[in-house]
């Protein structure tokens, strides 16, 4: 936890320094490097990408895992297993090999630079995520409301949409919302598929410290870590209040 903590303990009070370069403590108080954020184009048009590129991947990787954990959890134990370490390899291999594989294949397609291919590739990154979430949703779902429904006359686009999603939906918004903030987050794959034009904020962030000693870095890995961690903190907090309830 102190490994984990400590970073953060040394980026946000090195965000709000006076200093022309990284100096930790800082000697003086200012803002200048979150106005330098929020006033180039550079810092805010990568900020745009990468809320552009979250919100799409989230919803994306939302539907499609929904839909894999439900076909998941109505098969045979066997296929299923299967299946479940499959869909676990976007997290097990290395992210560089990950990337590598993406961008050969990307490049083949014309896919580098697009819009499209970050959002496809992030999806990918993203939807393990999802389906994990989703599937803890379902192993306390009762499939007999299911046949219920069905007994009753209704579809089976309307069973999932009037039953199962609604009770499975605290899973579907976790994953939602971590899908966002693995691609928000993510720098490996983006590296690989940027262009001048088309740069998230994680590539603008590793360029800043790569090619310039820029602090404003820091002001925009601090705006990093407090969205991500309000985002999280609300998955923990909203669904445990709503059981309670």
């Amino acid at each position: 936890m102190a490994l984990l903590i400590l970073p953060v303990l040394i980026v946000i009070p090195m965000s709000f320094s006076d200093a022309r370069n990284f100096s930790f403590p800082p000697k003086g108080f200012s803002l200048r490097w979150y106005e330098n954020f929020f006033t180039s184009a550079k810092w805010t048009d990568s900020l745009f990408t990468s809320l552009q590129v979250g919100i799409l991947t989230a919803v994306l990787a939302t539907v499609l895992g929904t839909l894999a954990a439900v076909s998941i959890a109505r098969m045979s134990p066997k296929f299923s297993g299967f299946l479940s370490g499959l869909y676990m390899a976007p997290m097990i291999v290395p992210g560089v090999i990950f990337a590598v594989a993406i961008y050969a294949v990307f490049l083949r397609w014309q896919l580098v630079g697009s819009l499209f291919g970050f959002v496809a590739a992030h999806t990918m990154l993203a939807l393990p995520f999802v389906i994990t979430s989703v599937s803890s949703s379902l192993s306390g779902y009762n499939p007999g409301l299911t046949t219920a429904a069905s007994s009753l006359g209704a579809g089976p686009v309307r069973a999932f949409l009037t039953v199962t999603l609604p009770l499975i939906l605290p899973g579907v918004v976790s994953g939602f919302v971590l899908a966002f903030v693995t691609s928000f987050d993510e720098s490996v794959v983006s590296l690989f598929l940027q262009t001048p034009n088309l740069e998230t904020l994680p590539v603008n962030m590793y360029n800043a410290i790569a090619t310039e000693i820029d602090p404003t870095v820091s002001a925009a890995a601090t705006l990093v870590i407090l969205v991500t961690t309000i985002l999280v903190v609300l998955v923990q907090v909203v669904p445990g209040r709503n059981k309670r309830k």
